[in-house]
Parts: structure tokens; C-alpha cells; sequence
């Protein structure tokens, strides 16, 4: 996501059915239960199940607390939307150790024994602290897979894509997340929970002749979704087309001309809470759409073809199939699919 992006959400559907246990009951677990794997290039080890874990990132947190383990978190940190519907009540037992990146010190505080981030810049340079920082004090920590695999993040802004990232890369880290922390049934569950709502989202859809557009965030130089990223996934579960499509960076900044002339069916909007970029909230980016004199005569602003997700669904998260399940509502609103 850009750098600085995030958000909340516009309505959220059917996010009760990731709940898998009541409000966080973790429940008995192995006293000695070895866990190995490697992840994002790090071997990871964890000798027992963690008790005392700080998640840095809301995409991982919303695994956490879905997996029922708010009794196993230490702290979250970093929240750009509000937190996914069903988990009010398990995010409130966990203490929020920064609504943004923590310090090193700040993390250390809360002596965790497991640290885990959505987004290799934040256990980066530059970010919270680098993974071996975290290691060399004994301290396993863990990235989701989907900001690694096939992914480039060596240079600026949100880093490229070598290839189109797919959904199992987070069923994956679901996986790995349940595995770590001894509760492998109850991710199996979830995983299983996700592919149905897919698969009931997408049944019997063909959108091959819908473009779609996705603005994330900022009026002035836009960050909008290239190919293969979240909103990727998104795209091709319904059989439709990115209208950059033909940029392999994650999130790129995009001038109005270039996507007025792109001109796309359907514009899929981030609905922001934080205020970190101007319009940040979809009803300011609607605002400005209708007023732009470069955008308001494109042919989606005009019949008002707007569908708004959180950041997190625009992100490679298990809300991204709360994304696939909302752009497939708006396309059939439209009249565009059946």
C-alpha cells in the first residue's frame, strides 16, 4: 500500500463468518510444540506457541483475532480502517500500542515473544525495526508472504510485481499464522470459510468487458492500483479488466489526464479514515470527481459508478475477499454483470 496510504470501511459484508471461535478463548495449546518455516527469506523458529505476541500491522491482526488469539496479543499498532465487523468486542482486549508505526522501544515494552507486520517496510529500514534486530534478541518475527512472494521492494514507493499475486499467498499466511501459534484447525476453518464466500461471490460472473479503476488515496498525484496487487486478485476473480493494467508497480501515481483518457467503466474507491493525504474519505474523492474539470466528464463519474472498500480490502488481506464480494455487488447494481 502507499506508503503512507490506509483506511476504514464503507459498509462491511458479511465479515461475521470469519469468526471462527468466541471473543479471543485461545484455548489449551502444546506445551512444547516446535514450529519451523520460512518466511519472506528468514527461517523462522518458534519453540512454544506464542503467548505474548505484538502484530504491527491490521492485515495480520484481523487474522489474529479471527483466529480467536486476542488473549495471546500484547499490543497492535497501525490501523488504517475501523476494525473488521464481527471483532469489536476481541480488539477491545487488545492493548493498541500506536494507531500508527510504533518505536522499537515501544514494542519492546509490551516483551513480546512473537512480532508479525503485514508490509516488509515496517520490520524494515526505516519501519519499526529490521527483523534481526527483533531476532538477535531472541524475538521470532514474520511478514505476510503476499509483500514478498514475487514482489520487489528494493527500490521507492510501494515496490513491483514480477507476478500477479494470488489468493492463496493469504490463505498461506492464514495457514502459517495457525500453525505458529498451535490452532491449525481453526485456520484450516477460516481458509475454508474465505474460499466458500469467494466462490459464492464470483459464481456464474463474466465482468470480461467492465475496466475497472482503483484510487486509493491523494487528489493532487493519485496512487491508483497497478495489475497485480490486491485489487489485482479482486480483478481477476471476476473476469475484468485493470485500467492499468500495464504497470507492474503496486500503487502508482497516476496523473488525471492519463486516467481520464483510460476512462474506466467503474472506479473503486478507497473510503479512508486517516488524514494523512488529501481526500482520504471516498465522499472527498467523490467531491472532487464531480468538480474536477479533467474528471467529472468521465463516463464512470458521470452515471456515478462508484464502489467503496476499506484499505484493508484493498490490500492483500482476508478482507480483499470482502472486496471481491462488494466491486461484484456494484457491478451487478450497475447493471454491468448479472
Amino acid at each position: 500500500m502507499p506508503l503512507t496510504r490506509p483506511a476504514p470501511a464503507a459498509v462491511l459484508l458479511a465479515a461475521g463468518s470469519l469468526l471462527l471461535t468466541g471473543c479471543g478463548a485461545s484455548g489449551p495449546t502444546t506445551a512444547k510444540a516446535a514450529v519451523t518455516l520460512v518466511n519472506c527469506g528468514h527461517d523462522v523458529a518458534v519453540e512454544t506457541p506464542p503467548r505474548h505476541a505484538v502484530s504491527l500491522n491490521q492485515g495480520t491482526t484481523e487474522i489474529l483475532l479471527s483466529l480467536g488469539l486476542a488473549d495471546r496479543l500484547a499490543g497492535t499498532a497501525t490501523w488504517t480502517d475501523p476494525v473488521m465487523k464481527g471483532l469489536e468486542k476481541a480488539n477491545a482486549r487488545v492493548p493498541r500500542i500506536a494507531d500508527d508505526n510504533p518505536s522499537f522501544e515501544r514494542v519492546l515494552d509490551t516483551d513480546p515473544d512473537f512480532v508479525a507486520a503485514s508490509f516488509v517496510s515496517t520490520l524494515g529500514k526505516g519501519g519499526v525495526a529490521t527483523r534481526e534486530q527483533f531476532e538477535k534478541l531472541g524475538v521470532p518475527t514474520y511478514v505476510s508472504p503476499s509483500d514478498c512472494a514475487g514482489k520487489d521492494n528494493s527500490g521507492g514507493g510501494d515496490g513491483a510485481r514480477d507476478e500477479a499475486l494470488g489468493i492463496d499467498t493469504v490463505y498461506g499466511e492464514v495457514r502459517d499464522l495457525a500453525t505458529v501459534f498451535g490452532v491449525k484447525e481453526r485456520g484450516d476453518a477460516l481458509v475454508a470459510s474465505l474460499r466458500q464466500r469467494m466462490e459464492k461471490a464470483t459464481a456464474g460472473v463474466d465482468a470480461s468487458d467492465v475496466t475497472l479503476l482503483y484510487w486509493f488515496a491523494n487528489s493532487e498525484s493519485p496512487y491508483m492500483a497497478g495489475c497485480c496487487g490486491a485489487p489485482g486478485i479482486i480483478t481477476r476473480a471476476l473476469g475484468a479488466q485493470n485500467a492499468f493494467d500495464d504497470t507492474h508497480e503496486e500503487w502508482p501515481q497516476i496523473n488525471w489526464e492519463t486516467v481520464a483518457d483510460r476512462d474506466p467503466d467503474v472506479l473503486v474507491i478507497g473510503d479512508l479514515t486517516r488524514k494523512s493525504q488529501t481526500a482520504e474519505s471516498a465522499a472527498k474523492k467523490i467531491a472532487f470527481l464531480e468538480s474536477n474539470p479533467v474528471t467529472r466528464t468521465m463516463d464512470a463519474v458521470r452515471h456515478k459508478r462508484y464502489v467503496l472498500l476499506s484499505g484493508q480490502a484493498m490490500n492483500p488481506t482476508i478482507r480483499t475477499v470482502e472486496g471481491v464480494e462488494r466491486v461484484t455487488a456494484g457491478l451487478r447494481r450497475f447493471g454491468l454483470v448479472k
